[in-house]
């Protein structure tokens, strides 16, 4: 049972982890000309995470909180558990972390 809590712990430790260890590769970006007025900046495109950033952060919480929950109290601990980390998680993703756009427009003078 010890081994199992501990792999159930570290794989809930590595799926928080990785969105932090995540990078952007901006040099793979293309830059095309749109009227002569501004360049539109266009990517690869966005992988799963970055399509649904917001689901999965706040599910990452959940289960989380569920895990630790269900280990302190049970199947009501799990339940309280899984609500404030699907909180905590939510608060993570649109308060102290939002989504910023990445849109660039650049003028020339003519």
């Amino acid at each position: 049972m010890k081994r199992f809590l501990t792999a159930i712990s570290m794989m809930a430790m590595l799926a928080v982890m990785v969105p932090f260890f995540a990078s952007s590769a901006d040099a793979q970006t293309r830059r095309y000309r749109d009227n002569d007025r501004y360049e539109r900046t266009y990517g690869k495109k966005k992988n799963v995470y970055q399509r649904h950033r917001n689901l999965i952060n706040v599910g990452i919480g959940a289960g989380a909180g569920a895990i630790v929950g269900g280990l302190l109290g049970g199947k009501k601990g799990a339940a309280w558990g899984a609500l404030a980390g699907g909180g905590a998680g939510a608060v993570y993703t649109y308060k102290i972390n939002p989504k910023t756009k990445k849109y660039e427009r650049v003028y020339r003078r003519n």
